[in-house]
């Protein structure tokens, strides 16, 4: 052990990056976290000292809120406990929803860094040893405390609140609008932005039962299925064309939501703002605004699901939903 060497720690939920091909066909999670880590090459060679725990083994797909609250709070338990970054190994599916809900999650400075693989460890150029050595170099960094939760991915930085998943098979599927805040090369952590501080939560206190959904409006739509829909959530996201826009037909469906429940407005093309007052048609940003929707501001729809769902999980009302997602830029 070397003295004052950078302490990491290493978390697998399973995914890709812990799956290898079956006999039988297909891949399934079967690395723990310790296989992860020995499968790195070069990790010696940091001298950062790697702490691992198997948390999950499930598909991205397959977590839930339950899972990720007790992970925010392990996540805390090992900021306390000193270590320098947490870093957590997971299925590509959900990154950018885990993100964010940690970065809502956890508090403080220490870094805690999002990472998987495109292609499982019984492929050919499997992408997972070097995501998770960059990773580890990111979180042990001095350079990373105080950005909040990021995914790093291909030796890019990204921001929790803006990362998306934007390819099904690419091994550079993660990007961001404005961009990365960073990236390694050379083996240095060079951070050339910071996000603003996110709201925070503490995850004991997401004891309420809710159930949220995400409504995206698609040419001709008639609003039939809101009438449905509006029968089993607690709240709803509305993922609405260009800057905030819904059908005409749309209008008194969502109208009468929004009497019922928080009714998140956000964009469906995944950046960019929700507008305020610029159009004036029914259907249009200021008319459903004025109806009581909550404008979603930045936050594209699944994004806003998690605030929303981790809001109502609080025990928020309306009130407060509206307050929240007014407090971002």
């Amino acid at each position: 052990m070397v003295d004052n060497a950078p302490r990491g720690a290493v978390i697998s939920l399973g995914g890709t990056i812990a799956m290898t091909a079956q006999a039988e066909g297909g891949a399934t999670p079967t690395l723990s976290a310790d296989d992860l880590v020995a499968a790195v090459p070069g990790l010696a060679k940091t001298g950062i000292e790697v702490e691992v725990h198997d948390f999950r083994r499930l598909p991205g797909a397959s977590l839930s809120f339950s899972d990720l609250l007790e992970l925010a709070v392990l996540v805390e338990t090992l900021a306390a406990d000193g270590v320098d970054g947490v870093v957590v190994t997971q299925g590509t599916d959900t990154i950018e929803e885990t993100a964010y809900l940690l970065d809502l999650l956890t508090t403080g400075d220490t870094p805690v860094v999002v990472t998987g693989a495109m292609r499982n460890a019984s492929m050919a150029g499997a992408d997972g040893p070097a995501n998770v050595l960059a990773a580890l170099r990111v979180a042990t960094s001095t350079e990373a405390r105080g950005t909040g939760c990021v995914v790093v991915f291909a030796e890019e930085i990204h921001a929790a609140r803006w990362v998306r998943k934007t390819h099904a098979t690419s091994p550079a599927a993660f990007t961001s609008y404005p961009g990365p805040i960073g990236y390694v090369a050379e083996d240095r952590v060079r951070i050339m932005a910071r996000p603003a501080p996110s709201l925070t939560f503490d995850p004991r206190s997401a004891t309420a039962a809710a159930r949220t959904a995400i409504y995206t409006v698609g040419l001709g739509d008639d609003g039939a299925l809101l009438h449905a829909l509006g029968d089993h959530v607690d709240g709803l996201v509305v993922a609405a064309f260009g800057a905030g826009h819904v059908p005409m037909a749309c209008v008194d469906g969502l109208n009468d939501l929004a009497k019922r429940m928080p009714v998140v407005l956000a964009t469906r093309t995944g950046s960019g703002p929700v507008l305020r007052h610029t159009y004036g048609f029914p259907g249009s940003e200021s008319d459903l605004l004025e109806r009581g929707l909550i404008s979603g501001s930045t936050l594209d729809p699944v994004k806003a699901r998690i605030l929303l769902q981790l809001l109502l999980m609080t025990t928020a009302d309306n009130d407060q939903v509206a307050q929240a997602f007014s407090a971002l830029s």
